[in-house]
């Protein structure tokens, strides 16, 4: 069973920085594109980061976030800098078999995370 797990959400002030995680298990985590989507309520679920199986190619919806990846621990990340409360959403883990297919049917989602801005 192939699971993603993200992990670092939570309630931060305006302004603030979070740092999301999503480890991934039960796939060869170098042969998949990796990327992040957030869904606020009442919102349809929106792109946010992407990047290839060798974090060689990104890609961001935003200037303040940043995609990386960690092969070795199975592990991508999603830096979030400068928060502003319409950042508050779940935001979701997917894994690809390519770098495109993200944005157009992810073969696996994670359950999300909370992340919560106040002003």
């Amino acid at each position: 069973q192939v699971q993603l797990v993200e992990s670092g959400g939570g309630l931060v002030q305006a302004g603030g920085s979070l740092r999301l995680s999503c480890a991934a298990s039960g796939l060869v985590f170098g042969y998949y594109a990796m990327g992040w989507f957030r869904q606020a309520p009442g919102n349809e679920r929106e792109f946010v980061a992407a990047i290839d199986s060798n974090g060689g190619r990104t890609s961001s919806a935003k200037g303040r976030f940043t995609i990386s990846r960690d092969n070795a621990k199975k592990t991508v990340y999603l830096q979030m800098n400068s928060l502003i409360p319409e950042d508050t959403a779940i935001y979701y883990c997917a894994a690809a078999l390519s770098y495109d297919a993200l944005a157009h049917r992810p073969n696996y989602w994670g359950q999300g995370t909370q992340v919560t801005v106040s002003s």
